[in-house]
């Protein structure tokens, strides 16, 4: 067992990664007879690899897995996975934010079908508007990836692939009913001949949601803050020639959710959310051992906020992006080279200084293996019209020692581009103090290194994860904002999956010390330890998991002085199925089931128990 111990970390690092390495001992003990299937992962590399073959720290999460997770929210089945936090204001649909590795909410990439989703503006990801029903699978990726996919990329990239199919045609269905006046339906065909490929799914979901702010004096806060989305996604392709195909893709999710606003205590206030995208490509394998794709697509982000009946705030973000890859495969390695051109506008009931931006790129990748050994290489230069140019990069070494051990270690880095909020927000004044956007913002960046180890065998995966990432420029909002944070995050992340016992296993444990390098206080709403279990197991007809994930204290405020904090939590989770044949199932999921409070965002509820009951249509 190869367990560094010459590496400078911190103290809670060094005694959490003495005990991890004493449970991967333990794990490879009792490793049991199971065939070892490795998937196919694309976000990684932006080149099909299987995953035992990557030097990046990668999770992928199935459909089999989405299928159990009930009325869950995209950010509560993110948070249940190794390096993944988050916190939010309330119920389903609710603003919420995702901290991957302890890095900001805005430092994650998330990619639809390949395409950049997110609004331009504020820089968050809309979570609570993609929802679980309409996706197949879900690649997360941690670490800064900006070599690959540029700005945003300081914590990682989660990238969603939306319900397809191939075959004879094919039809899913699934409808349920839970608390809280919660409903759901979902409806999909997919199939394929002739050569063409398609898939057309829709879905629609609502809830009467909870009280978020149950302690407020306001007589309109002491309602239920509902919520409710209707979605679609679509592809259709056509293989004109072997290895030629020309296709398009579309994701388009809707919803509106009640939430208690800030000092109107006369009336009620919702938001009013569009997400979509469409995008156009073009697959060619232009040789055996060369292939293509060119890909033109649209992504959109549309918010409106509402005080009664009164529109009170309109704002209109989209990107639009042309890139083309190429893949070549040599005897000595596979090289990537790619063009892309990513372009922004905005359009807002506010009146922004600029409204639009381009960034023009330019990418290339190596990776091969020689015996025991694997590397792969990365860089990229971006040209942006607002802040220059911006350089990033990364390089992983991988070891393999014998079938069942190997080792990686990687060094990266990471930017993220100012967003029209940090730079152009209209000037505002209340009294004696103005607020507004700082034009002279330059880019955030980040130097990450890490190193993983692992043991595969007969089934059984333990993984071992030590990052040390330091971002500096971080962008801080006063009066104005400016370029004057830094952050260290260092954390461990110890990770399980396999068979014991005909049970199947899934565990994570992380330690994280995110801080502000120059103060040293902890980074808001991010935890110190945060663990996840679940158990899963099939007999014959009947299908069940429990599920069982906790956090210790995490600080809300922390310039504050006594700082605000909150409390930790320990939420346990049931699923069960019975499968009435082949294709039809009905199924139950309970959250929280002990019915635990918790705080994830100070003064903001969080359901308490919750179930959620349906029938599912599933074909062979």
């Amino acid at each position: 067992m190869f367990c560094v111990n010459s590496v400078r970390v911190a103290p809670g690092v060094r005694s959490a990664l003495a005990l991890a390495c004493g449970v991967a001992l333990s794990v490879s003990e009792v490793a049991m007879a199971q065939s070892a299937v490795s998937p196919v992962v694309v976000t990684a590399t932006r080149q099909a690899v299987g995953v035992t073959e990557l030097l990046s720290d990668v999770t992928v999460i199935e459909r089999a897995e989405l299928d159990q997770a009930g009325a869950s929210t995209l950010e509560e089945v993110l948070s249940r996975q190794p390096g993944i936090q988050f916190a939010s204001n309330g119920g389903p649909g609710a603003l919420s934010s995702v901290f991957i590795r302890g890095t900001n909410s805005s430092h994650v990439v998330l990619l639809i079908d390949g395409m950049r989703a997110g609004s331009v503006t504020a820089g968050g990801v809309s979570w609570w508007r993609v929802p679980v029903s309409q996706i197949e699978r879900i690649e997360i990726v941690r670490g800064p990836v900006s070599s690959l996919y540029g700005s945003d990329a300081i914590g990682g990239v989660i990238q969603i692939f939306t319900r397809g199919g191939q075959g004879p045609l094919s039809v899913t269905a699934d409808a349920g009913v839970g608390s809280q006046g919660t409903a759901a339906l979902n409806a999909g065909l997919s199939g394929s001949q002739a050569g063409w490929r398609y898939a057309l799914n829709v879905g629609r979901s609502r809830t009467s949601g909870i009280n978020v702010k149950p302690t407020s004096p306001s007589p309109m806060d002491a309602d239920s803050d509902g919520f409710s989305s209707k979605s679609l996604t679509g592809r259709l392709s056509y293989e004109m020639a072997k290895g030629h195909e020309l296709g398009f893709t579309y994701f388009r999710s809707e919803g509106e959710n009640q939430y208690d606003g800030y000092g109107y205590a006369d009336v009620d206030h919702r938001n009013k959310t569009r997400v979509s995208s469409v995008s156009a490509f073009l697959n060619n394998r232009l040789s055996a051992n060369w292939s293509s794709q060119l890909r033109l697509s649209r992504s959109t982000d549309d918010a409106g906020e509402y005080a009664g009946a009164t529109q009170s705030s309109r704002v209109h973000s989209s990107q639009t992006q042309l890139s083309w890859q190429n893949d070549v495969h040599t005897q000595v390695g596979t090289f990537l080279l790619g063009v892309e051109r990513l372009e922004d506008d905005v359009d807002a009931s506010s009146t922004y200084v600029e409204t639009s931006r381009a960034m023009n790129s330019l990418l290339a990748g190596w990776r091969g293996t020689y015996l025991a050994h694997s590397l792969q290489a990365n860089v990229r230069h971006d040209d942006s019209t607002q802040f220059g140019d911006q350089n990033t990069g990364s390089l992983a070494y991988g070891y393999r020692f014998n079938p069942q051990w190997r080792l990686s270690a990687t060094y990266g880095t990471g930017f993220k581009a100012p967003t029209f909020n940090d730079l152009y927000f209209p000037l505002e004044c209340y009294g004696p103090d103005c607020y507004g956007g700082n034009p002279a913002l330059r880019p955030e960046t980040s130097r990450n290194r890490e190193a993983t180890l692992h043991f595969e065998q007969q089934g059984h995966h333990v993984s071992l994860t030590w990052y040390l990432n330091q971002v500096d420029n971080l962008i801080v909002w006063g009066n104005t904002p400016e370029n004057v944070a830094k952050a260290r995050l260092e954390g461990l992340t110890l990770n399980y999956g396999g068979q014991v016992a005909g049970w199947d296993v899934q565990a994570s444990y992380d330690y994280l010390d995110a801080k502000d390098q120059d103060t040293g206080e902890r980074l808001a709403k991010r935890a110190r330890h945060h663990a996840a279990v679940s158990l899963g197991r099939r007999i014959g007809p009947w299908e069940g998991r429990l599920e069982w994930q906790g956090s210790d204290r995490r600080v809300e405020y922390p310039y504050m002085s006594p700082a605000v904090k909150l409390s930790g939590y320990s939420l346990a989770h049931v699923y069960g199925a019975y499968h009435l044949n082949a294709e039809w199932s009905v199924f139950a999921r309970v959250n929280n089931l002990f019915n635990r409070e918790h705080e994830l965002t100070k003064g903001y509820a969080t359901p308490g128990i919750n179930t959620f009951i349906g029938v599912r249509y599933t074909p062979r």
